[in-house]
């Protein structure tokens, strides 16, 4: 029979004994690790886990004067999270955010894989640091930037593209009044600004692919699009399933930069391009009701991790090694 110890007048067990010890001789061993780690750890508590606290101002009507756990609780204690689950707007946006999100994801992800196979078959390396460079410096470019080289290019009275328009003979088009271009018009500069650095990952992944693999392929008379389509693709779609998978935690969060520099508020354009993000600024600006801000937040985050779990199960149940967890 193993023994015991005990601490006070509760025994421990033999085998959690064991785990405790387990865990302070690699603390010991490894602990230069550890000192490394403990600034991260620290960073994730400050701003990551105590912030969680403040969740409660979703339930609550936030008085500036009594602060967080001072201000009275919402009655009913749901009172907040009315107007985003009864009213048009609000549900206008959720659809919205939804739609545009997936489409930017599924978009994104042909853009930069096909990016990254493309330049994984360029065998010239200067060429491929050039053109690699000059598709990941629009990352670096403020939103407000692209905002104001887009107004310029779609005004309709002075747009680049309509006086091109104009000259081929055709009548101008009121960019600013047609919603129902925006999704087009949202996705060509979000692939424009973002494809670049997206590329990045894939390209590291495609990188680290053992070349025997290609050169036994190519002994066995494969082309250079076989071997894109039986390698390299399939050697990318660990990569590919995580990535998606955390794009998809996101969908409900859109790019608050993005809409309002490219938008603004352009109320003909609401249909389409009106986000969570940009109503709740909205709603916070002329209301100042902080509560419903925090219960929208809480509402994405929470959708979040149910998508995340959702779709981590379904990666799991095709291909258990490709999930994230």
């Amino acid at each position: 029979m193993k023994p015991s110890s005990e601490v006070g007048n509760k025994p421990i067990s033999a085998a959690v004994y064991r785990k405790r010890s387990s865990f302070v001789s690699d603390l010991m061993r490894n602990h230069s690790l550890y000192v490394m780690f403990l600034p991260v750890g620290i960073l994730l508590l400050v701003f990551n886990y105590l912030p969680l606290a403040g969740l409660i101002i979703a339930f609550k009507n936030y008085d500036f004067a009594r602060g967080i756990f001072g201000s009275p609780w919402a009655q009913p204690i749901l009172n907040n999270f009315d107007y985003l689950l009864s009213s048009d707007a609000a549900s206008r946006a959720v659809r919205n955010t939804i739609l545009l999100n997936g489409l930017f994801i599924a978009v994104g992800l042909i853009f930069e894989v096909g990016l990254a196979l493309m330049l994984n078959e360029v065998r010239n390396k200067y060429f491929k640091r050039i053109t690699q460079s000059i598709t990941f410096l629009p990352f670096f470019i403020s939103w407000i930037v692209v905002g104001v080289f887009t107004y310029n290019l779609l005004n309709y009275e002075n747009g680049a593209i309509n006086r091109i328009v104009e000259w081929l003979g055709f009548q101008p088009i009121d960019f600013y009044s047609e919603a129902g271009l925006w999704p087009l018009i949202l996705t060509i500069a979000i692939r424009w600004k973002v494809t670049g650095y997206g590329t990045i990952i894939y390209l590291a992944a495609l990188t680290s692919i053992d070349n025997s693999y290609y050169e036994a392929a190519s002994i066995d008379g494969a082309s250079r699009w076989q071997q894109i389509r039986y390698i390299s693709i399939p050697m990318l779609k660990p990569t590919i399933i995580i990535l998606t998978l955390l794009a998809v935690g996101r969908i409900m969060n859109a790019d608050f930069g993005m809409f309002y520099a490219m938008v603004g508020d352009a109320s003909l354009l609401y249909p389409t391009t009106d986000v969570i993000d940009t109503l709740v600024y909205r709603s916070l600006r002329k209301s100042g009701d902080i509560g419903m801000a925090s219960a929208a937040g809480f509402i994405q985050s929470v959708v979040a991790f149910v998508l995340v779990l959702g779709s981590n199960y379904a990666a799991r149940r095709v291909d258990k090694d490709s999930a994230i967890f």
